[in-house]
């Protein structure tokens, strides 16, 4: 049996989620054109922790939004049951603004793919940045985020698991 390991505490999840808040206002030259996109399920809560630190630091409120990818992936098997769809909330346009992407766990590069499909459906940013809390290695796209919390050298057979309190009931990242 796989031992599991912590690799991010709740004080390394939130040190790891200012480090990319102060580093999405430094590329940007500020937040005012920034729109967070949280990919459904545990992307969500991160965009609206990292848009309460870039509040913080900006003192401006930045707009998070909702991203559904499940009708854009590219593993759902014809033959099975239909997939249950969640609501797409983006509170503004798009159109014209930099949308950061927030995802959990960056592995092979497809649901980030998804999203950026789901996006252009929606509108056309000026740009797409991506932001992840655990990038893991094994592409199998040419995907390369733009703001990671932890690079955490993975094998194939090695699950990480990100748990957060808003969905779980705890802040942990562990691997195993």
């Amino acid at each position: 049996m796989a031992k599991k390991v912590q690799i991010l505490d709740e004080s390394g999840i939130s040190r790891a989620l200012t480090r990319i808040s102060y580093e999405i206002i430094e590329k940007n030259k500020g937040s005012a054109d920034i729109v967070l996109v949280g990919i459904k399920t545990r992307g969500v809560p991160l965009a609206h922790r990292i848009a309460e630190k870039i509040n913080q630091i900006e003192n401006a409120k930045t707009p998070v939004g909702i991203l559904d990818i499940t009708l854009y992936r590219d593993d759902l098997v014809k033959d099975s049951i239909a997939p249950i769809v969640h609501s797409t909330n983006l509170p503004v346009r798009i159109d014209n603004k930099v949308v950061v992407l927030v995802d959990d766990v960056l592995y092979t590069g497809r649901t980030v793919r998804a999203a950026m499909d789901a996006l252009m459906d929606i509108g056309r940013p000026k740009a797409i940045q991506f932001a992840v809390l655990i990038d893991r290695g094994h592409r199998e796209l040419p995907i390369k985020a733009d703001y990671v919390g932890k690079n955490v050298p993975t094998s194939k057979t090695e699950i990480i698991k990100v748990k957060l309190n808003e969905i779980d009931g705890k802040n942990v990242v562990i691997i195993n």
